[in-house]
């Protein structure tokens, strides 16, 4: 036993001797001694970095698909079609009375910057209601008013509105159409509507909004006032706005010059998104 016991010991002794990175803990068994490194240091310190980017990348992620990035809450199915197309237009009548001071007595605006609803799609005019209720596109007037409308009143409302004729009354107030002031603008205008700017990526304006400034499911502006179509097309263009779902307004109007917006709004508020253009490359006579 005593020899066996000295055998052990030599042979600690000896390690230790050899290996001076071992050394003997209190349980007696031998384990590494460990070194500050600065390899195992630097290590240390990238793996934290990587660990903090890998965090914010994960958030970054997480923020963009909360509530609060969603541009629409509308999501278009069958029910929610239903329930767009689906409204009494009398009792939409009679709602409106409450409407008529911005949006006119027959849907046309007597303010430039207020839009028209007259004769626009169910579906185009429910969504924005839809979004102004949900926070999703803001407006100190709008966003109270259509939070105070229940569904059925938002679908009745939509019903009349669409159900507005366009055509023009002497008797009422309307600011349309508007006399396009710059005859510059023209050509540019229906350049941007008829074939869009391939170049750089921007398509025409008619492939969304159609040949005369209306299509099912789309805004229209065949009857639209100039100054409101600029100043949503402004807000698109800086994100101020940005209830466009996939983001084609937001792309596009970015992509336009401030000249290019101020050409189309004039172009469409002055009634020449009425006249039908297509690949004749001939612009509409104003």
């Amino acid at each position: 036993m005593s020899s066996s016991l000295l055998s052990a010991q030599e042979k600690e002794a000896a390690v230790r001797r050899n290996n001076p990175e071992w050394h003997l803990r209190g349980d007696n068994r031998l384990g590494f001694r460990s070194r500050r490194l600065p390899g195992l240091a630097a290590g240390i310190l990238v793996a934290i970095l990587l660990a903090a980017v890998a965090s914010t990348t994960l958030l970054g992620s997480v923020r963009a698909g909360s509530p609060d990035h969603v541009p629409s809450n509308v999501a278009w199915t069958a029910a929610t079609v239903a329930e767009a197309s689906g409204g009494n237009a009398f009792r939409g009548l009679l709602l409106a009375r409450r409407c008529e001071h911005c949006h006119g007595s027959e849907g046309f605006s007597p303010v430039g910057s207020t839009p028209n609803l007259a004769g626009m799609d169910k579906l185009a005019i429910w969504k924005q209601l839809e979004d102004f209720r949900d926070g999703k596109r803001s407006s100190p007037v709008m966003v109270p008013i259509a939070q105070s409308l229940s569904p059925r009143d938002v679908a009745d409302l939509v019903a009349y509105y669409a159900a507005l004729p366009i055509y023009p009354d002497p008797q009422d107030n309307r600011v349309f159409p508007e006399q396009n002031a710059q005859a510059g603008h023209s050509p540019i205008a229906f350049r941007l509507v008829a074939f869009g700017e391939g170049s750089r990526g921007i398509p025409p304006c008619q492939a969304c909004h159609g040949p005369v400034g209306y299509k099912v499911g789309a805004p229209s502006l065949a009857t639209q006032n100039a100054d409101y179509v600029l100043n949503q097309l402004d807000a698109f263009a800086d994100g101020s706005r940005a209830n466009d779902i996939n983001q084609p307004m937001r792309t596009i109007a970015a992509l336009l010059s401030e000249n290019e917006r101020e050409a189309l709004a004039a172009y469409y508020g002055a009634g020449l998104g009425l006249q039908p253009v297509g690949a004749s490359g001939i612009a509409p006579k104003q």
